[in-house]
């Protein structure tokens, strides 16, 4: 049974609650019966407009997701959002791992394991990005690198949870740059990412587990990024701030 795909939203910063609440009626009003049949579509604004766009998107097709977490229940952590509280104001999914966390936050795989962890007790849906930099692709270290953020990131879970994970693949060059993978490298990085789950997990997880891309995906690139045979989806930044933009992906996926 082939994988179905799932393209999901990462609003970052941006919005008013406004812009949230329109953003999200115009998304689920793309989004119809028969494509919600045929892939997953889910949208991740910031903490503050959660509840107000899980209000908007209440029985309609498009699921709610939030872009982190903590990895504890509940205790003396200010600022933080557990992911029992993600999941009581209505979210399915969590973006756990993203770039923008690891490399400007400095957030450590064995952190982001933590969090991994934390999520999916709460019975959340996790997005888990890795990718590599500018820097490690032209040294040749793209694999290594995949493979360290895989074992360290993954670790302790089980071949149940992985196969049920969503990997995002970010190549950190290319996020908010412009600048895409071609087809070729994307497939290839999915390819590797596949086969390691493979052989950690086994093949049932390796063939279940879902990999999006992601890295200034729209709808000028999605078409032939989502035709490889290992990317089962987009994960995207910029391009779905417009209900445009990324109603045009959810199509590609189609």
């Amino acid at each position: 049974m082939p994988r179905q795909k799932f393209i999901a939203g990462n609003w970052k910063m941006y919005t008013t609650l406004e812009q949230a609440r329109e953003l999200a009626r115009s998304v689920a009003a793309g989004v119809d019966a028969e494509t919600a049949r045929r892939l997953r579509v889910a949208v991740c604004p910031p903490f503050p407009w959660l509840l107000p766009v899980g209000e908007v998107l209440r029985n309609t097709p498009v699921a709610l997701g939030a872009q982190d977490c903590h990895y504890e229940r509940e205790g003396a952590f200010t600022g933080q959002v557990s992911p029992y509280m993600l999941r009581e104001a209505g979210c399915q999914y969590v973006i756990i791992g993203h770039s923008e966390r690891r490399h400007g936050l400095q957030e450590s795989d064995e952190f982001l394991n933590k969090k991994l962890h934390g999520a999916l007790r709460a019975g959340l849906h996790v997005i888990f990005c890795i990718g590599e930099l500018l820097s490690e692709r032209e040294a040749g270290q793209t694999e290594s690198v995949l493979l360290r953020q895989l074992q360290n990131g993954l670790a302790g879970l089980t071949a149940e949870q992985a196969a049920a994970l969503t990997i995002a693949y970010e190549p950190v060059w290319a996020i908010g740059t412009g600048r895409v993978a071609t087809e070729e490298q994307a497939q290839q990085a999915h390819a590797f990412i596949r086969a390691q789950i493979a052989e950690r997990f086994g093949s049932t997880a390796a063939d279940s587990i879902t990999i999006q891309y992601g890295g200034s995906v729209k709808p000028e690139n999605a078409a032939g990024l989502l035709r490889q045979p290992d990317v089962d989806g987009c994960l995207v930044g910029g391009a779905s701030l417009k209900a445009d933009s990324f109603l045009a992906i959810v199509r590609a996926a189609l």
